[in-house]
């Protein structure tokens, strides 16, 4: 399994704000346009690559990242047909990423600190979407994060 090690602080600093973004990207489903849907649909898969990466240095046990794709999945509130590819994209993104790395080394530790970062970005537009299309004083969808902490 290799050495666990305490995550360093670039890493931290990118899943933090990742955690910090979703919620503001969190929405109904049903009200995403086309491209916001794909967004999230890659949103999905690389936070199954996060969770693939993360097990590599933390564990099997480890479900930082499934417990958030539950939570992004509960608050979108997608009908059955998304909500499907939605969970779809995260296991292929999972298989994607679960065999690559045998050991937690530094390559492990990068590809995981690149694939935060992915999802930071892509976490990002869909916020910045959000913002644009939300009217004054709406009130802040609910968040993926599971306590005040991760938020």
């Amino acid at each position: 399994m290799g050495i666990v090690r305490p995550m360093n602080r670039p890493l931290f600093h990118a899943l933090a704000a990742l955690a910090l973004l979703i919620p503001a990207a969190a929405a109904v489903a049903q009200d995403r346009g086309p491209v916001e849907r794909q967004k999230l649909l890659d949103l999905a898969f690389t936070i199954g690559e996060s969770h693939a990466l993360r097990q590599v240095c933390q564990g099997a046990g480890d479900q930082y990242w499934r417990s958030r794709m539950v939570r992004l999945t509960e608050v979108e509130k997608a009908d059955q047909a998304f909500d499907a590819q939605l969970r779809d994209k995260f296991n292929t993104g999972f298989a994607a990423r679960q065999g690559e790395f045998p050991a937690c080394d530094d390559t492990s530790r990068r590809a995981e600190q690149a694939a935060a970062r992915h999802g930071q970005a892509i976490a990002a537009q869909l916020a910045q979407s959000m913002r644009t299309r939300a009217p004054d004083g709406q009130a802040t969808p609910d968040s993926v994060a599971d306590d005040e902490a991760a938020r």
